[in-house]
C-alpha cells in the first residue's frame, strides 16, 4: 500500500482494535519516505515530515540543550517511536532526550517514560494534536519538559510540572527571544533563527 498525502491519514477498521493490535499494524505498515506514522486516539495517523528549515531549528535546539542534559541522557532529532501504553499512544517526536538505558533494546518501541525532554515543531497537519493530545500524554507520562515550537504562530511554549491532567506550568515567548528551560536542564534557549526563511526571489 502506498500512502501519499499532505495531511494526516487515519487508518481504522470497523471494530476498535486494541493498542497492541495497532502497534503490530504500525510495525507492518509501509510508510513512504517523507512520512511518519504515529498512534493517536485509537488510530494510526500518517503525516508528512517537516519542511527543510525545520532541520536547522532542530539542530539549534539540540546544540543548546546538549551541555545541560541530565547524566546518562542523550538528545537527538532522529525518527524513533516512543510508546505510552497507559494512554494508548505512540509518538515519533521531532526532538527527544532520554536515558541511554532506554536504547539498549532490539525493539523499535521505546519507553515513553524514559524521556526527560521532548519537542514538537508544529505543521498545519499536526498542530492540533501537538497542542492538545500530546500535552496530556507527555504530562501524564511524567516527561519533565515539553517544548512546543509553533511554526505557524512563530512562538515557543515550554511546559513543565507534569501531572495527571497534563502540565501545571507553561511559558510562551515569540521567536527571537530567550526562553527559560526548567529543571532538569536549568538553561536558557535562544530562539533566534527559528523563523521561516524569506521566500527566494523569482528567477528572471
Amino acid at each position: 500500500m502506498t500512502l501519499m498525502a499532505e495531511r494526516p491519514i487515519t487508518i481504522s477498521g470497523t471494530e476498535s482494535p486494541s493498542f497492541e493490535d495497532l502497534l503490530d499494524a504500525l510495525d507492518e505498515l509501509y510508510v513512504p519516505d517523507g512520512f511518519k506514522a504515529e498512534i493517536i486516539k485509537g488510530n494510526i495517523v500518517v503525516s508528512p515530515w517537516s519542511r527543510a528549515y525545520y532541520l536547522t531549528v532542530m539542530h539549534l535546539v539540540c546544540d543548546q540543550l546538549q551541555p545541560h542534559l541530565p547524566e546518562g541522557h542523550r538528545i537527538t532529532s532522529g525518527p524513533f517511536l516512543y510508546v505510552f501504553p497507559g494512554s494508548e499512544r505512540a509518538y515519533g517526536p521531532d526532538i527527544h532526550a532520554s536515558h541511554m538505558s532506554a536504547h539498549q533494546s532490539t525493539s523499535n518501541h521505546l519507553d515513553g517514560e524514559a524521556l526527560s525532554f521532548v519537542a514538537e515543531l508544529t505543521s498545519s497537519s499536526t498542530r492540533f494534536d501537538d497542542l492538545t493530545d500530546k500535552v496530556e500524554t507527555y504530562g501524564k507520562a511524567g516527561v519533565p519538559v515539553y517544548l512546543i515550537l509553533d511554526m505557524q504562530e512563530e512562538q515557543a511554549t515550554v511546559l513543565w510540572t507534569p501531572s495527571a491532567k497534563g502540565y501545571e506550568s507553561r511559558l510562551t515567548k515569540p521567536f527571537g527571544e530567550k526562553l527559560d528551560i526548567p529543571a532538569p536542564f536549568g538553561c536558557t534557549l535562544d530562539t533566534t533563527g527559528f523563523q521561516a526563511p524569506a521566500p527566494a526571489p523569482p528567477e528572471k
